[in-house]
């Protein structure tokens, strides 16, 4: 008995058509059927990763939670930790409080410190919470 990899099972080889000793054109008959069946198995795939990308999306985006920020609200601003006062796993981990001056677009927030200077960057809405005194 010999091996016989799955796709010739699937799509016979010459090997296995010689084997089975199926007539050649019965042969290139079902060969064509397997032809005109492979645009429909790719638009299949292709849809399919559409739909599992699509579940991954969703799922994904329930457990997103939407911050918004208004002018005049106190926040603290996580701390970058490249700075050389660093304490390691003792060091700040947020730093503030300040208030947001002004929102961006997609979560940019322009921040200013408690006696008004303004900070020259914005700073990403991911990087800083609201603050309850």
């Amino acid at each position: 008995m010999e091996a016989v990899l799955p796709i010739e099972v699937e799509i016979p080889s010459m090997r296995i058509l010689a084997e089975v000793k199926l007539a050649e054109a019965e042969w290139a008959k079902q060969r064509y059927k397997q032809l005109n069946l492979i645009d429909e198995k790719r638009l299949k795939a292709l849809c399919h990763g559409q739909c599992y990308q699509q579940r991954m999306a969703r799922a994904f985006n329930a457990r997103v939670r939407h911050r918004e920020f208004n002018p005049g609200d106190l926040v603290p601003r996580e701390v970058l930790h490249v700075t050389p006062d660093s304490r390691g796993k003792f060091s700040y981990k947020y730093d503030g409080p300040f208030v947001v001056k002004e929102t961006l677009s997609r979560g940019a927030v322009i921040l200013s410190d408690m006696d008004g200077t303004e900070n020259a960057l914005p700073v990403n809405a991911d990087a800083i919470k609201k603050y309850f005194p």
